[in-house]
């Protein structure tokens, strides 16, 4: 209502009125003649899908990135669906780097790694499931036991529910890490970031700081995406 959107804007209604007549000339607003409530113009959504068309998820995630890794002291790396499943695409190094095997390029384990957990989890599950299918097959037995078919699919109901994935000492001894994912405006999953450190330096609980630091990060991110969290 007209009330309404004065008091936000800080002004009287007297004042606002005229400023919406003009939006609604341009196409900013439009006003529903029934119950007259104002409501965001064909403009605005012309302009806010060529807003979203320029958008690369890449690159507005690149200096994001970059900012964690500072703010946390740890390793961070960026990673994308590619042909052959989760793609390291970009690793910003903290103060003390990591001596792993990952590089750009990198295609990680969709079971074995918290980046490739939140793809299996975020994914469409006609996208993923032969690929979870396969690898679950060839996975070691562990202790003389072979992951059941229905853990791995607790273990991605676990990724959902705290849109957080987790890793400790696998699949590298003393490596811990967290993957978060980051969704498009309509809900789809564009990225995957990961943070990871050495055991004895990374907090790798879902409640702890580094878990915190990147679901901030992450969820400034799918916002500028276009993502409405519900």
């Amino acid at each position: 209502m007209l009330r309404d959107l004065a008091l936000a804007a800080g002004m009287p209604a007297a004042k606002a009125h005229p400023y919406l007549v003009s939006f609604g000339k341009l196409g900013l607003v439009a006003q529903d003649t029934a119950t007259n409530r104002y409501r965001l113009g064909p403009l605005a959504l012309q302009m806010g899908l060529a807003s979203l068309a320029q958008l690369d998820p890449v690159r507005e995630a690149l200096p994001a990135i970059a900012a964690l890794a500072g703010a946390i002291d740890q390793t961070v790396a960026l990673a994308v669906w590619g042909n052959q499943g989760p793609t390291i695409v970009r690793i910003e190094q903290s103060g003390h780097p990591l001596h792993v095997n990952m590089r750009t390029g990198t295609v990680m384990s969709l079971l074995q790694t918290a980046t490739g957990r939140v793809f299996a989890a975020f994914l469409p599950s006609k996208v993923t499931t032969p690929m979870i299918d396969a690898e679950w097959r060839a996975l070691p037995a562990v202790a003389g036991r072979r992951m059941a078919r229905r853990e791995v699919e607790d273990e991605l109901a676990t990724v959902r529910q705290h849109r957080l994935a987790q890793a400790v000492g696998q699949p590298i001894p003393g490596i811990n890490a967290l993957s978060a994912p980051v969704f498009d405006h309509g809900g789809g999953l564009e990225l995957a970031i990961t943070a990871m450190g050495p055991a004895g330096t990374f907090d790798a609980q879902l409640d702890g700081p580094i878990a915190a630091a990147l679901a901030a990060c992450t969820r400034a991110l799918s916002a500028r995406l276009g993502y409405v969290e519900s």
